[in-house]
């Protein structure tokens, strides 16, 4: 929450609101990312619910969906196709329009790394060490990090939510992790599918028994082929039904 910080410089000057911003809110805020094309996205209800729900949890404020909607729309400005985050700070709503960006579903390699992310069930910004090992896997010439806790668990990778397949099922990592969008959006059209879904204790040295495995963020999601150097097995069953899954999703209008 903002605080009085007496007598701010910034590189030996007093600091602007530019500089102030940075103190009161950099590390202190929740957000939500998102794909627009067409003036659309998935999971729009999703998104919503997450940041009033995050909003309310970090300042006890009210954040109606209609606004962050209208938000949205005057920073795109006619803009259709669009990568969209908005980030809930105590002042009120941020939101950056970037270039539309979609996940290559070529196979991707990950690298663990021990490392639980706190509060995980929030997207939050400020994680100095999650975004640090997500660097050090892409220097490694991995596309992202397994995030795997004290205990051996998977729970996440550093920017996405990974998901297994072992007999049918689509296994989710039973550890605190969060709730992305995508992965909601997945469950719930596995759901309507009649896919079967469960969530489990899963630990590196166990991937070798799962029959596939994904990653997924507000970008898309891919296969996994690799984690440091057991090589996974790629079911086209489980990419098939993933694929359909997202395929199927709709698009909600901003």
């Amino acid at each position: 929450m903002p605080g009085d910080y007496g007598r701010v410089e910034v590189n030996g000057q007093e600091a602007g609101q530019a500089g102030l911003a940075l103190l009161e809110y950099e590390g202190w805020g929740h957000f939500s990312a998102m794909q627009v094309r067409g003036g659309r996205t998935r999971g729009l209800d999703l998104h919503l619910a997450r940041l009033e729900a995050a909003h309310h949890e970090l300042y006890g404020r009210v954040l109606g969906g209609a606004e962050v909607r209208a938000r949205i729309r005057h920073a795109l400005g006619g803009q259709r196709d669009a990568s969209v985050r908005v980030y809930g700070y105590w002042a009120g709503l941020i939101v950056t329009v970037r270039e539309a960006h979609d996940m290559p579903r070529r196979p991707h390699s990950m690298t663990a790394v021990h490392f639980q992310r706190p509060l995980a069930r929030l997207k939050h910004v400020g994680s100095w060490a999650q975004g640090r090992f997500r660097e050090a896997a892409l220097a490694a010439g991995f596309d992202e990090g397994l995030l795997v806790d004290e205990a051996g668990r998977i729970s996440e990778g550093t920017i996405t939510n990974v998901g297994f397949w072992r007999a049918g099922t689509v296994i989710w990592p039973d550890a605190p992790k969060l709730p992305g969008v995508t992965m909601l959006l997945l469950q719930r059209q596995l759901e309507a599918a009649g896919i079967r879904q469960a969530e489990a204790v899963v630990r590196v040295p166990d991937l070798a028994s799962y029959d596939g495995m994904i990653l997924c963020n507000a970008r898309g999601w891919a296969p996994v082929s690799r984690v440091d150097e057991l090589v996974l097995t790629e079911d086209e069953a489980f990419t098939g039904i993933v694929a359909a899954a997202i395929d199927g999703c709709p698009w909600d209008e901003i």
